[in-house]
């Protein structure tokens, strides 16, 4: 019809006819009806895999799809949907040129959601296009895989990070991996144990998993073991924030058996000073005020064991800030002598498990690489899970993570 290909330009439909136009007055605000069918190239082809195929049936009659507002009016197209029979798909409904498969909005519609997803807030997204924000996760879903159809996004990836974080109360957790060079978030699953993690190297592939070289992350062992069989030429890297972490709550016991012996002994008094020493104990050095530098004092003159316990979480600290990496790795063997004869039964535990991943702690003392990156994405994640409140399964919330965080949202429609 005249002005019909104007009319499919301004709504971003291609391979497409205009039939009719109608504005339809309903309980809500004034809609406009596009009466479309594709063209003759694109009729009667399979929705998944494309392929031109016999016609079926007429399917369940016309169907419209939501198309963006023109003003103040939301506009729909409509269509017949026919149904198909494909060799290898079987009987399903026609492909539509303008619209993603299993949806009832058009593919610029989508996108322009996704883009709002990425820029603005839930309520002004919901507010300015009309729809549920549960109906926003369904589209996420769609165009998170598509966009990745477009944007390889394993592509060059060498240097990985892997942690788990929490996304619902009741020990729900996501794996996430992500690109240290890029800062990316690469993948996320539900779980957190070998099947989950496994599922990553499947997408990643023989080929991507041989191009890894680093791999960063904490003690689990579900990590490691995944990590060595999987990615047989990656080195593995500790996180040092967990190695110093280990320390830090072996810190925190001796000072708890230190203040129960005080208590039970009757010394209320020495009790009562050293229950208030924990962050004076906890804090690094440089970050503790003049208050807490005097407890310091007082338990270097009053309570040796305990003091000692600290100048070790010190020294473990500084293995790590250490510029020159022999001089670190000597120091950390002077540490773990020291750790065992300390006669601090926590500390002989952390120098235990030292020894056990010493590989992977001289991984990060050569290479510098920590899981930083992750705890950072983390952190965003747990935001976005707030974002994501109301969603009944993690599926939307992986798909809006991988749009905000993972480089996976689309350009703002009919711009550069």
């Amino acid at each position: 019809m005249h002005g019909g290909r104007m009319l499919l330009r301004a709504l971003g439909v291609e391979r497409t006819v205009v039939e009719d136009v109608k504005w339809k007055q309903g309980p809500g605000p004034l809609s406009l009806i596009v009466r479309v069918r594709p063209v003759a190239k694109e009729r009667y082809r399979c929705s998944h895999c494309g392929k031109a195929c016999p016609q079926y049936d007429r399917g369940a009659g016309p169907g419209r799809w939501r198309a963006p507002d023109v003003g103040l009016s939301p506009v729909f197209l409509e269509a017949e949907a026919p149904r198909v029979k494909c060799k290898e798909h079987g009987i399903v409904t026609q492909r539509t040129p303008w619209a993603r498969r299993g949806s009832r909005f058009t593919e610029v519609f989508e996108d322009r959601v996704a883009w709002f997803v990425g820029h603005t807030n839930k309520t002004t997204l919901v507010s300015v296009l009309g729809i549920a924000w549960r109906t926003v996760g369904t589209i996420l879903g769609r165009v998170s895989e598509s966009m990745k159809k477009l944007r390889d996004p394993f592509a060059n990836v060498t240097r990985i990070g892997i942690d788990e974080v929490s996304y619902r109360k009741g020990h729900r957790y996501l794996t996430v991996v992500v690109d240290h060079d890029s800062g990316r978030l690469l993948w996320a699953q539900k779980g957190h144990d070998k099947e989950t993690l496994r599922k990553f190297f499947d997408e990643l592939g023989a080929e991507g998993s041989a191009a890894i070289e680093f791999v960063s992350s904490d003690a689990a062992g579900w990590i490691h073991d995944v990590v060595a069989e999987r990615c047989p030429n990656a080195t593995l890297c500790l996180d040092p924030f967990h190695v110093v972490q280990w320390v830090t709550k072996a810190v925190d016991e001796v000072r708890r058996e230190v203040w129960n012996e005080l208590r039970k002994s009757g010394q209320k008094e020495r009790a009562k000073a050293l229950k208030g020493s924990r962050w004076a104990l906890l804090k690094n050095f440089c970050d503790i005020n003049d208050k807490q530098r005097a407890t310091l004092a007082d338990i270097e003159r009053d309570n040796k064991r305990l003091y000692r316990a600290y100048l070790l979480k010190e020294e473990l600290r500084s293995v790590f800030q250490e510029p020159d990496v022999q001089l670190a790795k000597w120091t950390l063997d002077d540490w773990l002598q020291w750790a065992s004869r300390s006669r601090l039964k926590p500390f002989v535990k952390v120098a235990r498990t030292i020894r056990k991943h010493r590989a992977a702690i001289d991984s990060v003392l050569e290479h510098g690489l920590s899981n930083a990156r992750v705890e950072a994405m983390n952190t965003k994640l747990r935001l976005l899970t707030r974002m994501a409140f109301g969603y009944h399964s993690p599926k939307p919330l992986i798909a809006l993570a991988m749009i905000k965080l993972g480089g996976l949202c689309p350009p703002l429609p009919a711009r550069p």
